[in-house]
C-alpha cells in the first residue's frame, strides 16, 4: 500500500499517467491476460451459432410462421436472460477476490449462494410464466399464427430457466477462479448439443418450433450437469467447507444481493438503449429497420470478441485486490488494454475491408444492402471507440465496483446517448448511429473519470469483502 500510495498521492497533474508508466507488464502478466481471455473469446463466437443453427432448421419448414415463432420467442427470451446476467458478473468479481485472499470457505459459500438463487429465480419465471409471456407476445402484435406458435415455443422453454440461471452462476464461478476453459467447455456441449436436438425434433418427430424450444431445455441442463460435475472436481481440490447456515437466511446474501442490484439495473439501462435504438430505427421505415438490424450483427462480433478480454480482467483484477497486490493490479491492467486495442484496430481494419461482403452475406435484398453500406462508416469506428467501454466494465466487475459501474450507465444513458439523439435527429439514421457510438465515447469517459478518481484517492480495495 505504502508503493501505491507514493506512486499516487503526487499532486502533478501527470501525476497518475507517470505512476502507471512505472507498470510496465511482464511476459507472464501477457500471458496470464490471453490463457483466461481466448477461452472466453472461442466461447462467446459459438454463442451467436445456436440461433442460425435454430434459424436453419426451422426455416427450411414449408410453414413460415414457425420461423417467425422463433424469432419472437428467442428475442423474449433474450431479453429475460440478459436482465438476470448479473449472476455471472456479480459471481465473478467476488469469487476472483475470495481466490486472491485465499478463502475457500468464502468461494463455495458464493457457489452455492449463486446457485440458489439461480434456481429460486428461474422458478419464479416458471410460476410467473403467463403473465410474463402474454405481455411480451401483446407488445410484439406479430400476427394470430405466429403468435399461437410462440406461445407455445415459449411456454416450453421457460422450463430450461432454473437452468439457464444456474449456468450463468457457474460460468462466473468459473471464471473467478481463473478458470475459463472449462465455461468454453460448457458452452460448445450446450452449443452442440442444441444443435443436434433441433434436427432430431424437428426432422425425426415433427415437433417444429416446439421442437427448438424443447431442444434447448435439454441442451441447458445437460449443461448444468456437466457443469456441476467440474464444480464437485475443482471443490475436491480446493478445500475448505461449505457453512449450510449460510444458505438459509437472506442476511446472509447480503453482499451478493447488493452486487446484483447495482448490475441489474445497469443490465436494464442497456436494455431500454437497445429496445430505443430499434424502435427509432422502425419509425424510419423497413429499410432503416433491416439495415440497422443487419448491422447490429457487426456489434454482437465486436462485443464477442472483446468480451474476451473484459472476461480476462474481471478475473485477474479480483484475484489481485483479493491478494492486495495493487502492483499486478495495475500492471494486468494494462496488458489487458494493451491486447484489447490491437484487437478493437484489427476488427476496425477487418470491417472496413470486407464489411461490404459481410452485409451481402447476410442479406440477399438490394434496399437493405445499401443502406446497410451507407451506416457502415459508424460500424467501423465502433471497435475504437467503444473497446474502453469493454475493458473497465471487466476492471470494474472484477474489483466489484458495480455501483460505480451502474451510475456510468445511467449517465450516459439519460444525460448522453438520449439528448445526442434529440439533438442529431435531422441527420435520420446517421444521427441515430452517432448516438449509438456516443452511448460508448460517454460510458469510457465516466468509466475512465470513475478509474481516476478511485486511483486518486486509493479506494480500489475499499470495495473487497472482509
Amino acid at each position: 500500500m505504502r508503493l501505491y500510495q507514493r506512486v499516487f498521492t503526487s499532486e502533478a497533474a501527470n501525476g497518475l499517467s507517470m505512476g502507471l508508466a512505472d507498470y510496465k507488464p511482464t511476459r507472464h502478466d501477457h500471458r496470464t491476460i490471453w490463457a483466461l481471455a481466448w477461452p472466453m473469446i472461442l466461447s462467446n463466437i459459438t454463442v451467436p451459432l445456436v440461433g442460425l443453427v435454430d434459424t436453419a432448421v426451422i426455416g427450411h419448414l414449408s410453414d413460415s410462421r414457425h420461423l417467425g415463432a422463433v424469432a419472437v420467442g428467442s428475442m423474449f427470451f433474450s431479453v429475460i436472460y440478459w436482465a438476470f446476467g448479473f449472476l455471472r458478473m456479480g459471481t465473478s468479481g467476488l469469487t476472483a477476490q475470495a481466490v486472491g485472499a485465499q478463502r475457500p470457505n468464502q468461494n463455495r459459500t458464493l457457489l452455492a449462494q449463486s446457485l440458489v438463487m439461480g434456481c429460486v429465480i428461474g422458478c419464479a419465471l416458471i410460476l410467473f410464466q403467463y403473465p410474463l409471456i402474454e405481455a411480451a407476445l401483446y407488445w410484439i402484435e406479430a400476427t394470430p399464427a405466429v403468435t399461437d406458435a410462440a406461445r407455445t415455443y415459449t411456454q416450453t422453454r421457460i422450463y430450461s430457466a432454473p437452468a439457464v440461471l444456474c449456468n450463468f452462476a457457474l460460468l462466473g464461478w468459473f471464471v473467478g477462479n481463473q478458470n475459463t476453459r472449462i465455461p468454453l467447455i460448457l458452452l460448445i456441449t450446450t452449443n452442440l448439443l442444441n444443435m443436434i436436438m433441433d434436427v432430431i425434433a424437428v426432422y425425426y418427430f415433427g415437433l417444429a418450433s416446439q421442437g427448438v424450444a424443447l431442444a434447448s431445455v435439454i441442451a441447458e441442463y445437460g449443461s448444468l450437469a456437466l457443469g456441476l460435475w467440474f464444480c464437485r472436481r475443482l471443490l475436491a481440490r480446493m478445500g475448505g467447507e461449505l457453512l449450510t447456515s449460510s444458505l438459509k437466511h437472506l442476511s446472509h446474501y447480503t453482499e451478493l444481493i447488493k452486487v446484483n442490484r447495482y448490475l441489474f439495473v445497469r443490465t436494464l439501462a442497456i436494455l431500454f438503449s437497445l429496445a430505443f435504438f430499434t424502435a427509432q430505427g422502425a419509425r424510419q421505415g423497413t429499410d432503416i429497420l433491416s439495415a440497422n438490424a443487419v448491422l447490429l450483427n457487426f456489434v454482437l462480433i465486436i462485443s464477442n470478441g472483446l468480451d474476451g478480454f473484459a472476461h480476462a480482467t474481471e478475473a485477474i483484477t479480483g484475484k489481485r485486490i483479493g491478494q492486495r497486490d495493487l502492483s499486478g493490479f495495475y500492471r494486468n491492467l494494462i496488458a489487458a488494454a494493451c491486447w484489447s486495442l490491437v484487437t478493437a484496430a484489427l476488427f476496425t481494419i477487418f470491417f472496413w475491408s470486407a464489411g461490404q461482403h459481410i452485409i451481402h452475406l447476410l442479406t440477399s435484398i438490394e434496399s437493405v444492402r445499401a443502406q446497410a453500406t451507407l451506416y457502415l462508416p459508424w460500424l467501423i469506428a465502433l471497435p475504437l471507440l467503444g473497446v474502453w467501454s469493454f475493458l473497465l466494465d471487466g476492471l470494474f466487475i472484477g474489483a466489484t465496483q458495480v455501483k460505480a459501474m451502474q451510475n456510468t450507465m445511467l449517465v450516459s444513458v439519460f444525460l448522453v446517448f438520449l439528448p445526442v439523439w434529440w439533438l442529431s435527429q435531422p441527420w435520420g439514421n446517421h444521427g441515430l448511429w452517432f448516438a449509438f457510438l456516443s452511448l460508448f465515447v460517454a460510458r469510457a469517459l465516466t468509466g475512465g473519470f470513475v478509474f481516476w478518481r478511485l486511483s486518486r484517492t486509493g479506494s480500489w480495495l475499499s470495495a473487497m469483502s472482509h
